[in-house]
């Protein structure tokens, strides 16, 4: 499910988040000893949306022992983008949502196929996991708190 990867790190590029401001992933995610948690999601994807859920939900409890913060990256396309907003809200999320449209990000991460969970310390991506399970955000949370 998960692997640790040989700390490579995030791409240059820079995404446009749901309110239209441009985000770069080499600058504004850069915090020392923080992690961020990149979740690679679609609005036709239901593991990603149950996944983003589920981590919604525990988020608070994650931040109260980790200098945490989870990015929800939305693979959608320019044909199914407009649903990202409107189901962001609907569930109220509070993830810091980005639109990787022309998927360059996920291109560059080398996905195939979401949910897809990439954690990132210090510049470096530490650990990844594939694919969503019920449960599945419990084995990642034991390996955030490893980090």
């Amino acid at each position: 499910m998960g692997f640790n990867l040989a700390a490579q790190e995030l791409p240059n590029l820079s995404l446009l988040n749901i309110e239209g401001k441009s985000v770069s992933l080499k600058n504004d995610f850069t915090e020392t000893d923080k992690i961020y948690v990149f979740s690679f999601w679609a609005t036709w994807c239901g593991p990603c949306i149950n996944e983003l859920e589920e981590m919604n939900e525990l988020q608070e409890e994650w931040k109260k022992n980790l200098n945490l913060e989870i990015i929800a990256v939305s693979i959608d396309d320019s044909r199914t983008q407009k649903r990202v907003k409107p189901l962001v809200k609907g569930k109220e999320w509070d993830y810091n949502v980005l639109l990787d449209t022309n998927q360059d990000f996920k291109r560059a991460m080398a996905i195939v196929n979401p949910p897809y969970t990439i954690v990132v310390k210090n510049g470096k991506i530490l650990y990844v996991q594939n694919g969503y399970v019920p449960g599945s955000e419990k084995e990642l949370y034991e390996k955030l708190k490893t980090l």
